[in-house]
C-alpha cells in the first residue's frame, strides 16, 4: 500500500512538474515571438511614416496645379493606402502579417508617383519594384549588378541614386536594422524580415532568386526558440531526476 501511495505521489509530482515546464515553455515562446516581432514592427512603422511624409510633400508640390480626374483618383488611392497601411501596421501580431502592410505601402507609393506624373504632364511611370537597398527610396529606375558581402552576384532593382553608386563601385544607401548589437542590411536581419520583403517585391520578381543566400541567412528570433528547446530539455531532465529520487527507497 505504501509503495502504491509512493507511486501515485510520484506521478502527481511528475504531472505538476510537466505542467510547469509546459507553461514555462509557452512563456518563453511568447517572449521569443515578441522579441522577433518588435524590430520588424518598428521597421514597418518607419515605412508608414515615410509614406505619410511623401504625401505631405505631394500636397506642397500640387499647390497651384489643377488635378484632373485621373490625378484625383490616384491621389485618393495614395491617401487610402496610407490609412490602410497605418491601420494594418497597428494590428500586426506576427511577422507574417507584415507582408500585407508593405504591399499596401508599395501600392500607395506608386499612386504618389502617378499623381506627380499627371500633374507635370509626364507619362505614367512603369510599375517597377521599389529600390532593393531601401524601399523608402521609391520606385526603382534600373536593375543593377550587386554582389553583397558573402553572397553571389545578382541583378537587383535600384533607385537612380543607388544605381549610380553601385555602378561607380560605391556602397549603396542600404536600409539598416539592429541584430543584437550590430547594424546590418535588412536582408541579413533573419527570417522575420522575409514577409517585409515579400510584400514589396513578391509581385515583381522571384524572391528566392533576388534574396538567395541573404534573407534566410540570419537567425533572428530563432536563437531564442533554440533556448526554449534547451529549457524544455532541462525541465524534462528535472522530471526524470525527481522520479529517481522518489523511487530511491
Amino acid at each position: 500500500m505504501q509503495d502504491l501511495l509512493t507511486v501515485l505521489l510520484a506521478l502527481a509530482a511528475g504531472g505538476g512538474l510537466l505542467l510547469w515546464v509546459t507553461q514555462a515553455s509557452r512563456r518563453r515562446a511568447e517572449e521569443a515571438r515578441q522579441a522577433e516581432l518588435a524590430p520588424v514592427r518598428q521597421l514597418v512603422f518607419e515605412d508608414v511614416t515615410a509614406l505619410g511624409t511623401e504625401l505631405q510633400d505631394l500636397d506642397a508640390e500640387m499647390l497651384g496645379h489643377t488635378l484632373d480626374a485621373g490625378a484625383n483618383a490616384d491621389y485618393q488611392r495614395a491617401l487610402d493606402a496610407y490609412e490602410a497601411a497605418k491601420a494594418a501596421g497597428e494590428a500586426i501580431t506576427s511577422p507574417s502579417e507584415v507582408e500585407d502592410v508593405t504591399r499596401i505601402i508599395e501600392d500607395g507609393r506608386y499612386a504618389v508617383a502617378c499623381v506627380q506624373a499627371r500633374v507635370h504632364g509626364e507619362p505614367l511611370p512603369t510599375r517597377r519594384p521599389p529600390c532593393f537597398f531601401d524601399p523608402r527610396h521609391g520606385l526603382s529606375t534600373a536593375d543593377v549588378p550587386f554582389t553583397p558581402s558573402g553572397g553571389a552576384r545578382r541583378e537587383v532593382p535600384a533607385c537612380a541614386l543607388d544605381a549610380e553608386r553601385v555602378l561607380a563601385g560605391a556602397e549603396p544607401d542600404s536600409r539598416q536594422v539592429m541584430v543584437g548589437t550590430r547594424r546590418v542590411p535588412y536582408w541579413q536581419g533573419g527570417r522575420a524580415y522575409q514577409p517585409y520583403a515579400q510584400g514589396y517585391y513578391g509581385g515583381f520578381t522571384p524572391m528566392d532568386w533576388m534574396f538567395a543566400g541573404l534573407l534566410f541567412s540570419g537567425m533572428g528570433g530563432f536563437d531564442a526558440l533554440g533556448g526554449i528547446g534547451e529549457g524544455l530539455g532541462e525541465g524534462l531532465g528535472g522530471i526524470g531526476e525527481g522520479f529517481g529520487d522518489l523511487f530511491d527507497f
